[in-house]
């Protein structure tokens, strides 16, 4: 049935997804993006649909995490110090959020929107034909240490007793026979059943955005920051000239707040930055999952071209030149978990910005003030997995429909 007309501005694995669902749900859909789609953050990720994800990364509260990150020394984050004066507002804002009674509730609301995320990828996935990008099978998280291994323990019970999270646990023994090519000393493993792999996160969006060009959607290359209020809806310039719908998306990640900061709305939104690299894989053995080295704070991936290695967090102005600091580092550690890691695959890695909020839900919902205007925006480490769920929220509501779960705790006017 037809719903009328809508545009997303914003091409990665968030825009598309909603420009796949309102298009599927019967809106003549319009997708614009200055870069090509899937091009931009969603080309770097680990490459999982992370079912086990129910607990966003809190703000560290303790006076040992902090000291630890303040030095600056870890794998798993790092920091440039010209960056911190405007982070500051923001992370004190994520530490009021990450106070233990704040953050049980929050947990509970991104729970909700990501408990769904494997279902809604294998819908679109099989429309599109892109179940072949797509492994089930999970992932495993590796531990160093008995304590650390006992902590993630205790926490993955009480992911399956809240959320219905599923683990096995592997002991070092096991562990090693499962993957061989790891080197300890090891204390074991946490595998996270139900998430899947994809073995191409960019052939993901582009298989996405096929079925929606295949439907009848419309991409066009056009700048975002053009937006502006017609009689008619909104309107953006693009490449082959104005583009117009009743309503519009604005779904652009870390670069939402260009268009948003002249709309009169400015969340406490920020970037993380991270970095990825391609390498041969082990010759002696293959790695079979993808593997996170839980005490350094980074992955080791599979993918078709090679294994990817995602580092950790970085702190730093969204478009400063990108530093060496975090691969170097995450790569010496890779390299004692994973020796037969092979030689570099990528000219030059990979730079994306993960968009954060303070109260670590995403923006999603009707924009303040701005009739026939949409948010979808601050996913930060899981807009792959939550893409296809963030496109059937929105076309809901969009649509005038009762939505599959209570929108509000995610609205744009709670800032």
């Amino acid at each position: 049935m037809p719903q009328g007309t809508a545009m997303v501005l914003g091409a990665g694995i968030v825009g598309v997804s909603i420009a796949l669902q309102l298009q599927r749900r019967g809106f003549s859909t319009a997708l614009v993006d200055l870069q090509l789609p899937g091009s931009g953050t969603s080309l770097g990720n680990a490459g999982l649909i992370q079912r086990e994800a129910v607990l966003p990364h809190p703000f560290p509260r303790s006076l040992p995490e902090l000291l630890h990150y303040a030095r600056n020394q870890s794998t798993e984050m790092y920091y440039h110090p010209s960056a911190l004066p405007a982070l500051a507002i923001p992370f004190l804002r994520y530490r009021y959020y990450s106070q233990k009674d704040r953050y049980r509730v929050i947990a509970q609301h991104y729970g909700a929107l990501l408990r769904p995320c494997v279902e809604d990828h294998t819908t679109l996935a099989m429309a599109a034909d892109a179940m072949d990008l797509l492994r089930p099978g999970g992932w495993l998280q590796v531990h160093r240490r008995s304590d650390s291994l006992a902590r993630a323990l205790a926490e993955a019970v009480y992911k399956a007793e809240a959320f219905g999270v599923t683990h096995t646990v592997l002991d070092a023994a096991e562990l090693m026979r499962r993957e061989p090519s790891l080197a300890g000393p090891l204390a074991g493993a946490i595998h996270w059943t139900q998430p899947w792999a994809v073995s191409d996160p960019y052939a993901l969006t582009q298989a996405y955005l096929g079925l929606f060009l295949k439907l009848g959607g419309v991409y066009q290359t056009g700048d975002a920051r053009s937006l502006r209020r017609t009689g008619s809806g909104w309107q953006v310039s693009s490449a082959a000239g104005p583009v117009e719908a009743a309503q519009a998306v604005v779904a652009m990640g870390a670069w939402s707040m260009d268009v948003t900061r002249t709309l009169g709305y400015t969340p406490p939104l920020f970037g993380k930055r991270g970095y990825h690299q391609h390498y041969a894989p082990p010759v002696e053995a293959a790695l079979t999952s993808p593997v996170l080295d839980a005490e350094a704070g980074y992955v080791l991936a599979p993918m078709r071209r090679g294994i990817r290695l995602t580092t950790g967090a970085e702190f730093a102005r969204r478009d400063a030149p990108p530093c060496t600091i975090p691969l170097e580092r995450a790569e010496r550690q890779a390299r004692r978990l994973l020796p037969g890691l092979g030689a570099r695959l990528d000219p030059q890695p990979w730079m994306g910005v993960r968009p954060c909020v303070a109260d670590m839900l995403p923006i999603i919902g009707r924009a303040p003030g701005q009739p026939g205007l949409w948010y979808a925006f601050g996913h930060c480490h899981q807009g792959l997995t939550m893409g296809p769920t963030t496109g059937r929220l929105l076309t809901e509501m969009m649509a005038g429909e009762t939505p599959f779960i209570d929108p509000t705790p995610y609205r744009p006017e709670r800032f």
